[in-house]
């Protein structure tokens, strides 16, 4: 088993509800591949550097998994096919990381 993590952007007229609903039905996917998430993030709504498919803001979603090499590649097939999805990224590291990314870390010191 290999590590990755994987960062999903959706569409910016999708509510933070149905965002956390689309990544639980990628966490059950990763799972029916024979592999498990670890952790997610919801980095929230950003501003992309430009215009995909007429979105001018994405909700990110990043995702700590372990899963099977061969089992990446269907995932990006259903990523493709997903009409929500505007872009995704899968990424092998070495070993996952325990402590929260550095957009989440950004995050918090934006709101203190």
């Amino acid at each position: 088993m290999a590590y990755y993590e994987s960062v999903l952007v959706f569409r910016q007229d999708l509510t933070e509800p149905q965002v956390k609903e689309k990544a639980a039905k990628y966490a059950d996917i990763i799972k029916e591949l024979g592999g498990s998430v670890k952790s997610t993030e919801f980095w929230g709504l950003k501003n992309l550097a430009y215009v995909i498919r007429k979105n001018r803001k994405a909700h990110y979603v990043m995702m700590n998994v372990e899963m099977p090499g061969e089992s990446v590649t269907e995932l990006e097939r259903r990523c493709r096919i997903d009409e929500d999805v505007i872009r995704f990224l899968n990424v092998r590291v070495e070993k996952l990381a325990t402590t929260p990314s550095i957009m989440m870390k950004k995050n918090t010191e934006e709101a203190e």
